[in-house]
């Protein structure tokens, strides 16, 4: 698909909006507006600013940092009265913090007996929490290789109050999940079922050529559950290029308040010649799948099933995927952001050059920092995706996250923690830039608490500072009131 335009909506009449296409406009946001709706505002007020570590693990590689990436899933996250992170000190070492939310709140760290391999942006920490034992799990430093894995003991998180916060509390470092093998493996990340179980969720093989896979604790017991994406398939480009492999980069996986499970994406291509420039990125089209069933299978927009994990995969060459088609020649980001909101709406942030620009991402980078914006796609109750570009720009090659309020009002937070909002109200099309500090001086993507967000209204905002080179800089949590 060419990119002529840069939102969907009504069409322009001398540049301006007519007043018919305008009422357009507000009927399909009132549409998409859950019934009830609350009218409360949405904002932003930093509350406060604490350090984790002052002089924390600091390169860039991929354009990205190792301790702030978008596809953590989590980094930082709550759970019964009590906050969770972690990051690779200045010596390496992966550190795992925990604060109380009430009394005493000063943060309290653990070293691990691990220390980062490479200097590879890709090897984060991601933090899970398995609900039926109350243990935190901890996933690290793996690229296509295998992953260092541990867990605390049972009760450490569910009965957080009893229990100091000692190295004595975890277990030995492992390179399987309690004897499971994933293998060599990228992009780890916890998300915990309805009924309570953990899951994790992988890719293995490498960008271009990969599988989406998932495993599944219980509470005592890990079990691979299998792959459900395809790498294969032909794909034919808009130059008429064809590629034969490609893997899905996911936005997230989310489980909605009625137990829907959540999964955008987009294709990455193996063969690069399907670019019409080689400076480009080989991303193309917004896809969309979701699961019923914990993810055991998977269906289209329309419901229909597409894919079995452990199975029949979801590939190129399932029917109804595309939620938004674009070409590859656009510098589509991948791995960017989704959240549902309490009616079980699914969101979607993705980032493009759009073609007022150019038609043709020849650099990369450049391009993206830029000209590069942000868009906000929501699935209407009826299945159509609406998409409309924010009105400020992201300014950074690095990706955005997207969070809601307790009144259902939006929240962008994009590279170097600038927040921009949307009210319920109008069908989240007000967009509007509600914090911006840049004193904090925070490097590119930032990693958001998004279960804090649901259960008190704060928005924990962990984010490290610019250095230069590899000099260690601080590392901090900012707490930001939204409503």
């Amino acid at each position: 698909m060419t990119d002529h335009s840069t939102v969907e909506g009504p069409a322009r009449s001398s540049g301006r909006w007519t007043r018919a296409a305008a009422a357009v406009l507000l009927a399909a946001a009132a549409l998409l507006v859950p019934t009830g709706a609350a009218t409360a505002a949405p904002g932003a007020t930093l509350l406060s600013d604490t350090v984790l570590d002052p002089s924390a693990l600091y390169f860039v590689s991929y354009d990205g940092l190792v301790n702030n990436d978008s596809f953590q899933q989590d980094a930082i996250l709550t759970r019964s009265g009590y906050q969770y992170t972690a990051w690779y000190t200045s010596s390496r070492h992966a550190v795992v913090a925990r604060r109380a939310l009430t009394g005493d709140t000063a943060w309290r760290t653990v070293v691990l007996p691990h220390q980062l391999s490479v200097d590879d942006s890709h090897n984060v920490i991601s933090l899970g929490v398995s609900p039926r034992d109350g243990r935190l799990h901890v996933a690290m430093d793996t690229h296509n290789s295998r992953v260092f894995y541990v867990k605390s003991e049972a009760g450490l998180v569910s009965q957080a109050s009893s229990r100091d916060w000692t190295a004595a509390r975890f277990g030995a470092v492992q390179r399987t999940l309690d004897g499971v093998d994933p293998g060599a493996m990228t992009y780890p990340r916890f998300v915990v079922t309805p009924e309570g179980a953990l899951q994790f969720s992988y890719r293995t093989g490498g960008s271009g050529n990969g599988v989406d896979e998932l495993a599944e604790y219980d509470g005592g017991t890990w079990r691979g559950l299998g792959a459900w994406s395809s790498a294969t398939g032909s794909w034919t480009g808009p130059n008429g290029v064809v590629s034969t492999t490609r893997n899905m980069y996911l936005h997230g996986l989310t489980y909605d308040p009625r137990g829907r499970l959540h999964a955008a994406f987009t294709w990455r291509e193996g063969n690069a010649a399907v670019l019409c420039h080689g400076g480009g990125l080989a991303n193309h089209d917004t896809g969309y799948v979701y699961s019923d069933d914990r993810g055991r299978t998977w269906r289209n927009g329309a419901g229909t099933q597409v894919g079995t994990t452990g199975g029949t995969r979801v590939g190129i060459g399932s029917p109804g995927l595309v939620a938004d088609p674009l070409d590859p020649n656009h510098g589509l980001m991948n791995q960017e952001g989704q959240a549902a909101d309490s009616a079980g709406t699914p969101h979607v942030v993705i980032s493009y050059v759009p073609g007022r620009f150019t038609q043709c991402v020849s650099d990369y980078a450049q391009q993206r920092a830029r000209y590069g914006r942000a868009f906000h796609l929501v699935r209407g109750a009826g299945g159509a995706w609406t998409k409309r570009e924010v009105p400020v720009a992201p300014g950074s090659t690095q990706r955005t996250k997207i969070v809601f309020d307790r009144a259902d009002n939006a929240y962008l937070i994009m590279p170097r923690a600038r927040i921009v909002a949307a009210s319920r109200a109008s069908g989240w099309t007000d967009w509007t830039l509600v914090f911006d500090r840049p004193g904090m001086n925070a490097f590119g993507e930032v990693n958001v608490d998004t279960s804090r967000t649901a259960t008190d209204g704060v928005l924990s905002v962990q984010y490290q500072q610019a250095s230069t080179g590899t000099t260690p800089s601080p590392i901090r949590v900012a707490d930001i009131r939204l409503g």
